[in-house]
């Protein structure tokens, strides 16, 4: 079922034309993601949708029965609301079905005939399943925690800087979950754990989803569909961001062969992903499958667990050995390196080597140090203790501040300061328009000052300045923030072609995972690792030693509990929805067992899948096993509490 449509749908600004005749249709339970070089109409789009922005020709379609919310770029809150407060202002419908659904349940206990509170019943049961609002105070704490908000809990919103203030606009909207969600950048201000958390709620709970982003992993593990805008139409691809490498590549050869630069991106693209996280995946499955395993055996051999965390960890480790003394030139030596600011550790006894063709990432938690180890490289700061020392050579520095740009200037200008139209690109000369095209630049932008351009055009000036110096190292801070694909795409191809050290700070784990081959990882209270991992898989590792540690937890919980129960304070029989999914789930869950053991023999079997598509066939059975997963946890939930009453 569509539950936004737009027909015929033409937006113009003046003499500019940012969409003519576009149709777009959103189904319930697609989420869709726009992309497209900066300027050319995403949030224009987004914005016709919300109602926010009329379109100069067209029809749009909503029903009044669907609830469309967006993330503001700049959210606004109720004046004197705290962190906490101002989620739970968002959740007020939802607390008060609940109340009613409980109300109506202890109605029904003495009515339970009633045919009118049996329908308002089911009604409301539905809207809190949609909504997945059951247990609403134990999600709040969740995502107080995970998007690190539970220390502001109590603070003014307005006292928050603008990204905190956004991560609580955004906990509030996957809370609520409206009937269609729509996201511009939300990966922005987000660190990758933060990300990771961002992307189970979306997955998990079903969002339906529209949201515009140059995150590529964000893209590949969200997207069911890729809307690209170009040339003032909306190419449809799906998929997530891999499946548009692979149909864009196909379309363009079937359009033109004139597409010779961006075929070799997309290509270059592909043969990386294909090389890279496809082999990692691949290496994971083991992994992966002893963890399941384990998971299992726990129940019976806590001591497992803390086994899995020790080959884990010793995984982890075995990639952040030294390769021995290096014939390499050595650009920086960090000695017992420590810095500190008021209450806060950020680095502490850090000692390491970086040498000349180093493509270092820098990640982390925000507000770990990433930055302020840049800042100590360059002399900018000093340590509180510790030794620096830096060999003889050159350094190009980006910063997210842009402080190499005047605003003042036109592009030509700041290309060739000097007068005249050449520009020297590592030691070429080249034709300055020549040279800005290959960043997307056209030519009316040669005199255009500075101060006029977007925040994502302003930190392509500064790419395309900083990359056409003759430098021995590159320092980059944040430096695909604002960029948009294609513009990160043209930055990958040169850093990975850039021949001296790179050091860079990124929350873009695609981005580091095609650059760097080597990891330094602030984790906080001063703790800084190294590691020789790809990103990804770095990330992987950490992750599932997390769970294991959640479950040893768990465990020793379980076992340090005294046998004899308390009375319950609580309710003494189950709800009405709980004694439903008592008796229904089992045969439910028996019947997907049935499906599900079908599929597998099919997929055995050349002749049968031959027939259905394997992909089709493949696709049916992880639907079923998500599904078979949901209603088997939630079966034990249900038993757990019932063995809890009858004890």
């Amino acid at each position: 079922m569509a539950l936004i449509d737009l027909f015929q749908i033409k937006k113009q600004y003046d003499i500019k034309l940012l969409l003519d005749g576009v149709n777009f249709h959103l189904e319930e339970g697609e989420r869709v993601t726009i992309v497209g070089q900066n300027g050319c109409g995403k949030s224009t789009l987004m914005k016709i949708i919300t109602g926010e922005e009329e379109p100069t020709e067209g029809k749009r379609v909503i029903n009044r029965s669907v609830q469309v919310e967006m993330l503001a770029q700049h959210p606004t809150f109720g004046e004197g609301l705290r962190v906490k407060e101002a989620i739970e202002a968002e959740l007020t419908q939802l607390q008060e079905a609940k109340q009613a659904y409980e109300a109506l349940s202890h109605q029904l206990a003495t009515d339970f005939d009633n045919p009118t509170l049996l329908k308002k019943h089911e009604h409301l049961s539905k809207f809190l399943d949609h909504h997945n609002a059951w247990n609403l105070d134990d999600k709040i704490e969740r995502v107080l925690q995970e998007f690190r908000l539970k220390p502001y809990e109590d603070r003014l919103v307005t006292s928050l800087s603008g990204g905190e203030q956004r991560r609580v606009a955004l906990a509030s909207l996957i809370l609520k979950k409206p009937d269609v969600l729509l996201l511009d950048e939300p990966t922005n201000h987000l660190d990758v754990y933060m990300v990771e958390f961002l992307e189970e709620m979306l997955l998990k709970e079903k969002f339906t989803l529209l949201f515009i982003s140059h995150d590529r992993h964000f893209i590949d593990t969200i997207a069911t569909r890729v809307i690209e805008v170009d040339n003032c139409q909306l190419i449809s691809y799906n998929g997530g961001y891999l499946d548009y490498l692979e149909q864009k590549e196909a379309r363009m050869h079937a359009l033109s062969k004139s597409h010779e630069n961006l075929l070799r991106l997309l290509k270059q693209e592909e043969a990386w992903l294909s090389r890279g996280v496809r082999a990692r995946e691949k290496r994971n499955q083991g992994r992966k499958k002893r963890v399941f395993e384990l998971r299992e055996q726990s129940k019976h051999n806590p001591t497992l667990i803390r086994k899995m965390m020790i080959e884990l960890e010793r995984e982890k480790k075995h990639f952040n050995r030294d390769e021995g003394v290096s014939r390499k030139k050595m650009l920086f030596e960090l000695e017992n390196l420590s810095y500190s600011v008021p209450n806060k550790k950020l680095i502490e006894h850090f000692t390491t080597r970086i040498l000349q063709k180093d493509k270092i990432a820098i990640v982390g938690i925000n507000g770990a140090g990433k930055s302020t180890l840049l800042q100590l490289m360059l002399g900018k700061i000093t340590p509180d203790r510790g030794v620096i020392k830096r060999g003889e050579f050159s350094i190009g520095y980006f910063d997210q501040h842009r402080e190499m740009l005047d605003n003042e200037k036109t592009l030509i200008e700041t290309f060739c300061p000097d007068g005249g139209d050449r520009v020297m690109v590592q030691d070429k000369n080249m034709h300055v328009f020549a040279y800005l095209k290959s960043f997307l630049f056209p030519p009316e932008f040669l005199d255009k000052k500075v101060g006029l351009l977007s925040g994502g055009e302003k930190n392509r000036v500064a790419l395309a300045l900083l990359l056409s110096k003759k430098t021995d190292c590159l320092i980059l801070d944040e430096p695909t923030n604002d960029l948009d694909i294609q513009t990160i795409n043209i930055l990958e191809e040169r850093l990975i072609n850039f021949s001296g050290a790179i050091l860079f700070v990124s929350h873009d784990r695609y981005f580091i995972d095609k650059i760097a081959s080597k990891l330094f990882i602030f984790k906080g209270e001063g703790v800084v690792e190294e590691s020789y991992q790809s990103y990804s898989e770095y990330l992987s590792i950490e992750k599932e030693i997390r769970q294991l540690q959640s479950m040893e937890q768990t465990t020793q919980a379980k076992a340090s509990k005294p046998k004899e129960r308390s009375k319950p304070k609580h309710p003494t029989k189950l709800s009405y929805k709980e004694q439903q999914d008592l008796d229904k789930l089992p045969d439910e869950i028996e019947a997907l067992e049935a499906q599900i053991e079908s599929l597998n023999h099919c997929l055995g079997d050349p002749e049968c899948y031959q027939e259905k598509g394997l992909q089709t066939l493949s696709q049916e059975l992880e639907a079923l096993q998500e599904i078979y997963e949901q209603k088997s946890d939630r079966y034990l939930e249900v038993l757990e509490i019932y063995e809890a009453l009858e004890v």
